[in-house]
């Protein structure tokens, strides 16, 4: 039996996949301060314009450049990987798959869109590049990417996650950069939030907003913004883990999956894996397409449809997703990467569409999933990548309940060898299960109370 497959390099996607262009209901447009739509060039302060172009395409596919090729090729294709042993441990009649993401140099995903971001950013002329990181994992791929590309890189990286997860900016120091906690006293937005809350454990609206200040407060010109999620380059630039894993399916003898799964925060890696899919069951195939995200921080499931900035001082435009409002802070759990108070408009868009089913998990259930499958498939996955395990697990034991052979796929989106010190405190039996209560929602969604509002268009098929 295959326990793993791999393409070589001749087989990696030579194009990025746009879900933009096959959404029944478009998207709707970013605003401005005024309510109105913004145009490319008002974004021109934070990013450069070649990736502002990819933001608002309506194309289908866009080229890889063959430069940004040679920068993945350093650990693309990744994996696909069968997990028989998971399987045989849960007794399952699923088969269960998942796209090991891990391997990359700084263990996640999210490399895939960091190389792509810092070359289009030098070949515009751009010296510096700043960002916000929440776990670490991204700060640690922009690193990587800039050091590559002979970049300098300055990270914001959200507080909590900089005491928890020390290593993580050993790391990006290793890569040349420079990590500070967030928010810091290097911006007025950080001043101010220290100003009002000193122990705050800060948040990824906080440190986005202190990375785009920075950016755009540089009189040089030579500094943009780089960001980990979220925005429609960020999401086209993942699709390489889905065409991959269709091509890998393929290869293990399967028609299709019937479940799709993926953590979600800001929905990168969800969207990396899921997209290619999603435009499978706007054609017509039957797959159960499931983001997963934490119970603390509940933006799919229980949060409304709105226009809401993505950063907490209010510096980015206002956006068409499922938010808890820009002034939310989440509880201090340890997935880091899953603590954002808004969703990628294009996953908002798909889950009003109807094409997603997302799902909320608390961090024991998560964490014991994890346990299990490190007892199993031997890899210890990041804390975030636990919620997707976690899922998974559900699915599967519903399959043996209701003796059916389904196909699940999921993306393991990273390693958790810099996130012990969570194993740790589960064994110890120190984490805490929260659900976020309604008044806290709330509370948080009054900020926006005399915001524009979307309508959430939807063609009904799904």
């Amino acid at each position: 039996m295959s326990v793993k497959v791999f393409l070589n390099e001749g087989e990696i996607p030579r194009q990025w996949y746009n879900l933009a262009a096959d959404l029944p209901s478009p998207l709707q447009p970013p605003l401005g301060p005024d309510g109105n739509p913004i145009s490319p060039d008002m974004l021109a302060p934070v990013f450069p314009m070649n990736l502002i172009e990819q933001e608002v395409s309506q194309s289908r596919w866009i080229k890889i450049p063959d430069e940004v090729l040679n920068l993945l090729y350093r650990w693309r294709p990744s994996p696909l990987h069968r997990a028989v042993y998971l399987e045989k441990a849960l007794d399952t009649p699923a088969r269960i798959y998942y796209k090991n993401e891990s391997l990359s140099p700084p263990g996640s995903h999210k490399p895939n869109t960091a190389v792509a971001q810092a070359w289009y950013n030098k070949t515009f002329g751009i010296k510096r590049l700043t960002t916000e990181t929440g776990a670490g994992q991204w700060g640690s791929a922009l690193a990587f990417a800039c050091s590559l590309l002979g970049l300098e890189c300055k990270v914001f990286m959200v507080r909590i996650s900089f005491d928890q997860k020390p290593f993580r900016k050993i790391m990006m120091q290793t890569w040349n950069a420079d990590c500070v906690a967030s928010p810091s006293k290097e911006t007025n937005a950080g001043r101010e939030i220290l100003a009002a809350t000193p122990d705050t454990p800060g948040s990824l609206g906080i440190a986005i907003s202190e990375a785009v200040e920075a950016a755009v407060t540089d009189k040089s010109g030579e500094t943009r913004y780089s960001l980990g999620s979220v925005l429609n380059h960020v999401l086209l630039h993942q699709t390489v883990i889905g065409l991959e894993a269709k091509k890998q399916l393929e290869m293990f003898g399967e028609k299709k999956p019937d479940v799709v799964i993926g953590c979600a925060g800001g929905g990168s890696n969800f969207a990396g894996l899921a997209f290619p899919f999603v435009n499978d069951k706007i054609n017509g195939a039957q797959i159960e397409i499931i983001p997963v995200e934490p119970a603390s921080c509940p933006t799919m499931t229980r949060a409304p449809f709105v226009y809401d900035h993505g950063d907490t001082a209010k510096m980015t435009p206002l956006l068409a997703m499922y938010s808890l409002g820009h002034a939310f802070i989440p509880p201090p759990i340890h997935a880091g990467g899953l603590r954002y108070h808004g969703m990628a408009p294009l996953v908002s868009q798909a889950i009003v569409e109807g094409l997603l089913t997302p799902q909320a998990m608390v961090q024991n259930e998560c964490y014991q999933a994890a346990v299990t499958f490190a007892r199993t498939e031997g890899i210890i996955i990041a804390p975030e990548t636990s919620h997707a395990v976690a899922a998974v697990i559900r699915e599967a034991k519903k399959a043996k309940e209701e003796k059916k052979q389904k196909v699940i796929l999921f993306n393991l989106s990273g390693h958790g060898m810099m996130d012990l010190a969570g194993y740790d405190a589960f064994f110890q039996g120190k984490l805490q299960d929260y659900v976020l209560p309604e008044e806290d929602i709330k509370k948080s969604l009054s900020a926006i109370a005399g915001y524009p509002k979307p309508s959430a268009n939807k063609s009904g098929k799904w």
